[in-house]
């Protein structure tokens, strides 16, 4: 693939099997951009590598990539983002939960100039259809409370399907290593920095097929985390790339981005 992509479209899997063809094929016919889509998977034998390799086949845009910093969704973001080749890292999800239309909204903002576009589920004209009542409330709450006292620039901290400048993300690292919580940390660290934050309205549509892996109990601390962190005050980039663990995602990035070249190569 000799063309530079404007959009890296980033989808952690874990054993989607053949589901993942539909969500590929309507990101394939939605996204129009010059686009890389990364498949990153945890193992070699996960059931989605078959599925995605086939339409792979078909189409170059589409890439399966082995996600090499650990199991997990956190990780497996962390590493697409990491080895994205285009100015612009779009996360979106296997379950068909995501509107691929949007895919291109998010980018163009990021291209204008935001470090961070959310797809907002809670500003006028975003919709979250179905999903557990009590994740629901926790979500918009803790998007509400953001948006209000921390001026995060987003309703929806906490929704994964984000666009990321991956300068911007290179510069501050990604230090979440278990589940979703990376939406939440970019956020705020664009917030403490004073970065611009944008968002457009989105309709959520709880997953159809299989269950969903978010475990409130499990993730919490680390949403709680970031929580706190957006409310602190002003930070410099030095400041912030001072923090041990913001060292090491970043040392991270450099290697899986080297390693990625290589296999490329």
């Amino acid at each position: 693939m000799s063309l530079v992509p404007q959009v890296s479209v980033v989808i952690p899997v874990y054993n989607e099997g053949a589901a993942i063809v539909r969500c590929l094929d309507r990101i394939l016919r939605e996204v129009m951009m010059p686009a890389e889509i990364l498949v990153v998977h945890d193992m070699p034998e996960d059931t989605t590598v078959p599925f995605a390799q086939e339409v792979a086949g078909r189409d170059p845009r589409v890439r399966t990539v082995l996600n090499t910093y650990g199991r997990g969704p956190a990780n497996a973001i962390r590493f697409g983002i990491d080895v994205a080749r285009a100015p612009v890292a779009v996360v979106t999800m296997a379950d068909g939960s995501d509107d691929p239309r949007q895919i291109e909204d998010l980018a163009r903002l990021v291209d204008r100039g935001v470090v961070v576009a959310a797809a907002s589920r809670y500003m006028p004209g975003g919709q979250q259809v179905g999903g557990p009542r009590f994740k629901r409330f926790l979500s918009r709450n803790a998007g509400r409370t953001l948006h209000w006292f921390a001026r995060v620039g987003t309703r929806d901290a906490t929704n994964s399907f984000k666009a990321y400048s991956t300068e911007f993300v290179r510069k501050v690292g990604i230090e979440s290593k278990t589940g979703f919580e990376i939406g939440i940390e970019l956020t705020a660290k664009a917030a403490r920095l004073r970065l611009p934050v944008a968002e457009i309205p989105t309709i959520w549509l709880d997953r159809q097929l299989g269950e969903s892996r978010f475990d409130v109990g499990r993730f919490m601390p680390s949403y709680l985390k970031w929580y706190r962190f957006a409310f602190g005050p002003r930070l410099t980039m030095e400041q912030l790339a001072k923090r041990p663990a913001s060292s090491a995602a970043r040392d991270d990035a450099q290697a899986a981005r080297e390693s990625s070249s290589a296999h490329q190569g």
